[in-house]
C-alpha cells in the first residue's frame, strides 16, 4: 500500500462519522465539495501578506514535533493559503477554528484526509489538487496541533518608524501646477507592481507611476480632492499630492502587517484635517494628521461577537466611510460583526457609538443621499444598513449568497423608486433594495427586485446619475466565458436581463486569464472603464467602453500596467458617486 493510501485509509474511519462524508466527499474517487462553488473558494482563500518570520513560534509538548525549518514552511503556507479563512491567530473567520484544544484530539492522520481532500463546507482540497504535495499535508497537519505562531503588535513606535513626510505642507504648491484635469483623473491599482498608475481620463495617458504598498487595496480623496490616498494589503498608506507638477508621493506611513482601508474626513469644518486607516492585523485603526500622515490616535477592535458574543481577539477592520452629516467615521468590523461610528470632533476624548450588525461586515457605500450607509455581512447573506443622521441601525437585509457589493451602485427604478444594488459572491442574483423612506416608504429597507445576471463570482456592480445602464462584473467566475464579459442591464427595462459584452475580446490581448473587473465611470457618466486582469507574466490593459452606444471606445495598452485591477475617478470617488 502506498503512502498515500496509506493516508486515505488511515482517515476514512474518523470521516465516516461526519456529516460531509455522508454529503459526498468522495465520488467515483474524487474530491468534491456539494454546494461550495469555485468563485466561493477563490475568494476565501485569500492570502495574508504577514510574513512568516514575524510570527512568534510557539511549540506545544502534545502535539506531533516540527523541527524550525518545518515551522517556518508550515507558517508560510498558512498564511499564503489558510489564514485568510481561518484567521491568523487560527480563532476562526469565515472559516472554523482550528486551535490546538480541538486539532490535537483529531490527530494528525485525521486531519492528513481533510487538507488533503477537503470538505463540501468550503475547505479546498489541497492535496488532491495538486496545490500541496503529500510532505506538505503531513506538515500541515502537525504544525495545526501546535499552538499558533502570533505576529507582533503594531504600536504607535513602530507606526512612527516607517513614517515618513517626503515633501512638508509648507513646501507644496500654494496652487495647481500641472494642466490636468484633475476630477477626471484615474488613481488605477497595479496590483502585483506594488504601484498604481495615475492615468488622464481625457487623453487616456499614463500621467506617473507612483511607487505605493503591495496590492493597493483601495483609493480615496480628501475633502478637497487635492490628495490622493491609497493603502496596500500590506498595510502601507501612501499620500499622492495631485496639485504637483507630476503628481507623487509626498507622506507614508505603515500603520500595521496588513490592511484594507483608509478614508479623510469629509465633514464641513473638518476637511483635510484627518485620515484614517483600518488593519486585519492588528486588529485596530488608526487615526492620523490629514496632511502629513502623522499617527495620532490607535484604537484595538478585539471584543465581543455580535450573535454568540463571545470574546474574539482578531476582529479585522474591513470598509471606512465618512459620514457628511457629522465630523465621524464608520468602521466596519468582520469578525465581531459590530459598526463603529466614531466622532474625531475631539480625537483626546474620542467618543464611540457601537451598532451591532451581523458576520462578517466588508464592504458597501452611500445611498443617493449620502445619509444612509449599507454594508454587506457577506457570511450572514445580509445588509446592514445605519442611519448617519441618528447613528441607528435602521435594517439588516436578506439578500443572496456573499453579497460583495463594492461601494453598491445608486439609481432610480421605475416602478420602486431609488434603490442601492449589490451582486453575490456565491450566486448569480443581483439584489435591489429600495432606499426611500419617505416617498417610496413602503420599498424601504427591503429587496423589491432580484434580477439574474451571469453567474456568482461578482466583485463590483456601478452605474452612474446620468447612465441608463447597469454594470456587473463576474471577475471569479471559473467559467472564462463568464470573468471574460461583462453584464450591462438597461435601467428602465430591467425585465428584459441583461446583455454580455466582450470585453476582454475587445482588449486585443495574446495569452492570460483576461478577467474583467470593476465598471468605473468617468466624471461625465458618459465612458465605463473595465481591468482586463491577466496575470503579472502576462499583458493586460484598460478597456473604456461607450455608456450610451454600449460600443469600444478605447483601448489602454502599456507595459507599464501590471496586473490592472481596482480604478478610482477623482470625482467620483471624491463626491461618493456611484
Amino acid at each position: 500500500m502506498n503512502h498515500r493510501k496509506r493516508i486515505l485509509a488511515a482517515g476514512i474511519a474518523a470521516l465516516a462519522t461526519l456529516p460531509f462524508y455522508a454529503a459526498g466527499v468522495f465520488a467515483q474517487g474524487k474530491p468534491v465539495h456539494p454546494g461550495t462553488p469555485e468563485e466561493d473558494l477563490r475568494y476565501k482563500g485569500a492570502p495574508t501578506v504577514i510574513k512568516p518570520e514575524e510570527a512568534k513560534e510557539v511549540l506545544t509538548p502534545k502535539a506531533p514535533p516540527v523541527t524550525p525549518e518545518e515551522f517556518a514552511r508550515a507558517k508560510q503556507i498558512y498564511f499564503e493559503r489558510c489564514a485568510g479563512c481561518h484567521g491568523v491567530l487560527r480563532k476562526g473567520a469565515t472559516g472554523k477554528p482550528l486551535t490546538p484544544d480541538i486539532t490535537l484530539p483529531k490527530g494528525t492522520e485525521y486531519l492528513k484526509v481533510f487538507i488533503g481532500y477537503g470538505s463540501p463546507a468550503g475547505m479546498p482540497n489541497w492535496g488532491t489538487s495538486g496545490e500541496l504535495t503529500e510532505k506538505d499535508v503531513d506538515l500541515m497537519a502537525r504544525f495545526l496541533q501546535h499552538e499558533p505562531p502570533t505576529p507582533p503588535e503594531y504600536g504607535l513606535a513602530d507606526m512612527k518608524a516607517t513614517w515618513k513626510v517626503i515633501v512638508p505642507p509648507e513646501k507644496r504648491p500654494k496652487q495647481k501646477m500641472n494642466n490636468l484635469n484633475l476630477e477626471n483623473l484615474f488613481s488605477v491599482t497595479l496590483r502585483d507592481a506594488g504601484e498604481v498608475a495615475l492615468i488622464d481620463g481625457d487623453s487616456k495617458k499614463i500621467v506617473n507611476i507612483v511607487k505605493t504598498g503591495y496590492a493597493v487595496h483601495i483609493s480615496r480623496l480628501s475633502a478637497s480632492g487635492r490628495y490622493l490616498f491609497v493603502i496596500g494589503r500590506d498595510a502601507k498608506i501612501n499620500m499622492i499630492d495631485l496639485w504637483m507638477e507630476q503628481p507623487d508621493n509626498v507622506a507614508e506611513i505603515k500603520v500595521g502587517l496588513e490592511a484594507r482601508s483608509v478614508e479623510t474626513s469629509k465633514y464641513k469644518g473638518f476637511e483635510d484635517k484627518y485620515a484614517i486607516a483600518g488593519t486585519y492585523w492588528p486588529p485596530q485603526y488608526v487615526i492620523m494628521n490629514g496632511d502629513t500622515l502623522e499617527p495620532l490616535k490607535i484604537q484595538a477592535t478585539r471584543g465581543m461577537t455580535v450573535d454568540t458574543q463571545e470574546y474574539h481577539p482578531e476582529p479585522r477592520v474591513a470598509s471606512i466611510v465618512a459620514s457628511h452629516f457629522k465630523p465621524e467615521f464608520i468602521v466596519n468590523v468582520k469578525e465581531t460583526g459590530k459598526i463603529l461610528v466614531v466622532n474625531y470632533k475631539d480625537i483626546d476624548n474620542l467618543n464611540t457609538t457601537e451598532i451591532g450588525a451581523a458576520r462578517f461586515l466588508h464592504d458597501g457605500g452611500w445611498d443617493s443621499t449620502k445619509r444612509y450607509f449599507l454594508v454587506a455581512a457577506n457570511q450572514s447573506n445580509k445588509i446592514a444598513v445605519v442611519d448617519a443622521k441618528t447613528g441607528k441601525r435602521v435594517a439588516l437585509v436578506d439578500v443572496g449568497k456573499i453579497p460583495h457589493p463594492g461601494r453598491g451602485a445608486n439609481f432610480v427604478h421605475p416602478k420602486y423608486g431609488p434603490v442601492w444594488a449589490t451582486g453575490h459572491l456565491g450566486d448569480e442574483s443581483i439584489a435591489l433594495i429600495g432606499t426611500d423612506p419617505v416617498k417610496h416608504k413602503q420599498y424601504a429597507w427591503k429587496v423589491v427586485q432580484t434580477l439574474k445576471g451571469q453567474g456568482g463570482g461578482s466583485l463590483f456592480i456601478k452605474t452612474h446619475p446620468k447612465s441608463k445602464n447597469l454594470w456587473v462584473d463576474t471577475t471569479l467566475n471559473p467559467d472564462p466565458k463568464v470573468s471574460q464579459t461583462i453584464a450591462v442591464f438597461d435601467i428602465d427595462n430591467l425585465g428584459k436581463g441583461y446583455a454580455a459584452l466582450p470585453v476582454a475580446e475587445w482588449a486585443g490581448l495574446g495569452e492570460g486569464a483576461k478577467r474583467v473587473l470593476q465598471p468605473e465611470y468617468n466624471k461625465a457618466g458618459d465612458e465605463v472603464w473595465f481591468s482586463v486582469w491577466s496575470a503579472k507574466n502576462h499583458q493586460s490593459a484598460i478597456v473604456v467602453v461607450d455608456d450610451k452606444t454600449r460600443k469600444l471606445k478605447a483601448v489602454i495598452k502599456d507595459p507599464r500596467l501590471i496586473t490592472p485591477t481596482g480604478k478610482f475617478n477623482v470625482n467620483n470617488t471624491q463626491h461618493d458617486v456611484y
